[in-house]
């Protein structure tokens, strides 16, 4: 069993607006002794957002500033400004295919145009209609799933450029829990017959719990609570129906039984652990994003004195949980 290269890099998100020439922020790389860059679409290299042949120039530009500074683009990533829509599967089919053959199909063939160079997205979420309604949440499921092949095939085509989605915290962007984002991959394997993976954030673990599925005793404190106060206290119930069986005096047990349909809408104590998601997936993340968190929410923060005092966030655990993913057995199911 071989170990992973591992490389340190910095996504180039700091220089937004600021530094938005290539030479600049790879000269400010270089300073800092980091020779690999995560090339954020936000610095001025949007598919959506930018000319085509600035973006053609901008290719030029970055190669001539990698051999002057010696950083090179390690993957292109998504930015702020994909991050904000429903892209990949908005409702209006004619929305998410713009986000596929006009942002995620041209960053993967500029990407193939660089040497060994990955790219990684996020660019999705589920509208509340599909938290509420089990079919409707398969439908978006579904077409979730396609593009995602098809984005895994067009990888392929493109040099085989290594690709990733990356694993949020709560329902609405899924894939946010350990089964979840494992079904996924191998379902888009299996349709696209091609390699797809993940990115891991070891910030991203920070809201998992909050949406664990209720007991039998917490949902009697509930309605106790609700009668006493008139309101429902803060608790995940998945769908807003279970809410409303709730305020017209539905019991614990069949409130209980309805969320067994949603079993989406639900994690386990194992997805808010940043280590058991890199023991469980860490072989299949090529792009490990690092931050460092108090685990209460995903803040980026540094790892420096004052936030690791708090952080949960340590060196050694990330690659003892590494290194313990790849001991494990290969699954021949994933990529």
């Amino acid at each position: 069993m071989e170990y992973p290269k591992i490389n340190l890099a910095v996504d180039n998100c700091f220089a937004s607006k600021r530094w938005i020439a290539p030479e600049q922020w790879m000269e400010l790389l270089s300073a800092m002794g980091i020779h690999y860059a995560q090339s954020s679409a936000d610095v001025e290299c949007d598919m959506l957002y930018m000319d085509a042949d600035y973006l053609a120039d901008w290719e030029s530009l970055v190669r001539r500033a990698s051999a002057k500074t010696g950083v090179k683009i390690a993957n292109f990533y998504s930015g702020h400004g994909t991050y904000t829509t429903l892209g990949l599967t908005h409702p209006d089919s004619r929305n998410a295919e713009k986000m596929l053959r006009q942002w995620i199909f041209p960053m993967l063939e500029q990407a193939s145009r660089f040497d060994h160079c990955g790219m990684g997205f996020f660019c999705h979420a589920f509208p509340q209609e599909a938290l509420d309604d089990v079919r409707a949440y398969e439908f978006f499921q579904e077409g979730l799933l396609d593009r995602l092949a098809r984005i895994a095939a067009h990888a392929n085509a493109c040099n085989k450029v290594q690709t990733g989605l990356e694993q949020m915290y709560t329902p609405h962007q899924p894939p946010w829990t350990i089964a979840s984002a494992k079904t996924l991959i191998q379902t888009v394997k299996e349709r696209s017959q091609c390699d797809f993976y993940l990115t891991i954030d070891t910030g991203h673990q920070c809201a998992q719990r909050k949406y664990k599925r209720p007991s039998l005793p917490q949902l009697e404190e509930a309605i106790a609570y609700l009668r006493k106060n008139g309101r429902l206290p803060e608790i995940w119930l998945g769908p807003h129906r279970a809410c409303e069986m709730l305020k017209r005096g539905a019991n614990a047990g069949e409130v209980a039984a309805f969320l067994e349909g949603f079993p989406h809408l639900f994690a386990e104590d194992a997805d808010g652990d940043t280590n058991q998601w890199l023991r469980t997936l860490g072989p299949w993340s090529p792009i490990i994003h690092l931050q460092q968190t108090d685990s209460t929410h995903s803040g980026h923060a540094p790892f420096d004195e004052m936030h690791n005092r708090n952080g949960v966030i340590h060196g050694p655990d990330v690659l003892r949980a590494l290194a313990e993913g790849f001991q494990r057995p290969a699954d021949n199911a994933m990529p």
